[in-house]
């Protein structure tokens, strides 16, 4: 069954209180408050799905409440709309300053009121829709990095990393969403791969290293085959991001831009990381060290331009790097 949405109602007026209840009650859980102080407390106690707010209150206005809302992690993510009588354009202003996403003016209008709940509910739910599937998509990376001794840090990192220098590329926003997204699983394939060969401690033999080569079918396979959109995209980076620019890699050998530009972007990031992290048979790459060698990788493993692009990020990267860190 549906969770049914919480919606919290905020005036100092019965009667405005009394008719948005008559508006609303068949469809959401309501929640009432006649002051900011008990508007606070509902907000921090109950986590409404959206706060309704007026914004002319005695002792702590809408904007007041707003703002506290705002300022504390734990509601900073709910919603808040105006409901006010206000109309001056600069009592909008400081009501989105504010951090509200809506106004609705009064007098009521009850369809207004449905359309406008309706509207910003279902962004939220978008929203956690938008964030689940990105924390699935992680766990799948992640078990893949546990099976090869590696972090669920390090498809954090090369996910932002991607996500960057595809911004750089030239990708529009829904198409670096899709690649922050899409990245993490560009090693699923490793799930097929024996332990006895990915957990070896030492060098493959050229027999381990062909079986090791197949992880980017097995990915692909595994993510399959789709006309566009996110997963379409994983599956060229499971399938392509170990092809070299120079056309050296594998499993295709693809050379240039016979190489799909999601899984050339994602080789930088996969590499990098790989370079200034520590793994089990290697110490951390100083940065200096790592950026020398992705230089002299332009044009061999990687686009050049691509290569040029993320070094010109560096401040962005160190950054990722320091906020994802391993302690």
């Amino acid at each position: 069954m549906t969770r049914q949405a919480t919606v919290l109602a905020v005036d100092d007026e019965a009667t405005n209180l009394q008719l948005l209840r008559q508006v609303l009650q068949d469809q959401y859980r309501l929640l009432f408050a006649k002051d900011g102080a008990r508007a606070i407390e509902l907000a921090v106690n109950e986590k409404p799905d959206l706060v309704l707010l007026d914004v002319m209150m005695p002792e702590m206005t809408g904007y007041d409440v707003c703002r506290v809302l705002k300022a504390n992690p734990a509601t900073a993510g709910i919603p808040v709309i105006f409901v006010t009588a206000l109309t001056d354009a600069n009592d909008e202003v400081d009501g989105f300053e504010a951090g509200a996403v809506d106004f609705i003016s009064k007098p009521l209008s009850p369809a207004v009121v449905k359309a406008r709940v309706k509207l910003h509910l279902s962004m939220v739910r978008m929203e956690e829709l938008r964030a689940s599937r990105l924390a699935i998509v992680q766990r799948l990376g992640l078990a893949a990095e546990y099976k090869d001794n590696e972090t669920g840090l390090h498809v954090i990192r090369m996910s932002h990393y991607a996500r960057l220098l595809g911004i750089a590329a030239g990708f529009d926003e829904q198409e670096a969403e899709d690649l922050f997204i899409a990245a993490p699983m560009h090693d699923i394939g490793k799930i097929g791969i024996p332990d006895s060969i990915l957990q070896k401690p030492g060098r493959l033999t050229p027999e381990e290293y062909l079986v090791m080569q197949n992880h980017p079918t097995i990915g692909a396979h595994i993510i399959g085959q789709h006309e566009g959109g996110m997963l379409a995209m994983a599956h060229d980076v499971a399938l392509s991001h170990h092809e070299k620019w120079d056309g050296c890699g594998y499993p295709n050998r693809l050379a240039g831009e016979d190489i799909p530009l999601a899984a050339r972007v994602v080789a930088v990031a996969d590499v990098f990381d790989a370079l200034t992290s520590v793994r089990p048979y290697k110490a951390a790459w100083k940065l200096d060290d790592a950026c020398t060698w992705m230089r002299g990788q332009r044009g061999a493993h990687f686009e050049p331009r691509l290569v040029d692009l993320f070094l010109d990020q560096l401040p962005e990267v160190t950054q990722i790097m320091d906020k994802w860190a391993e302690r």
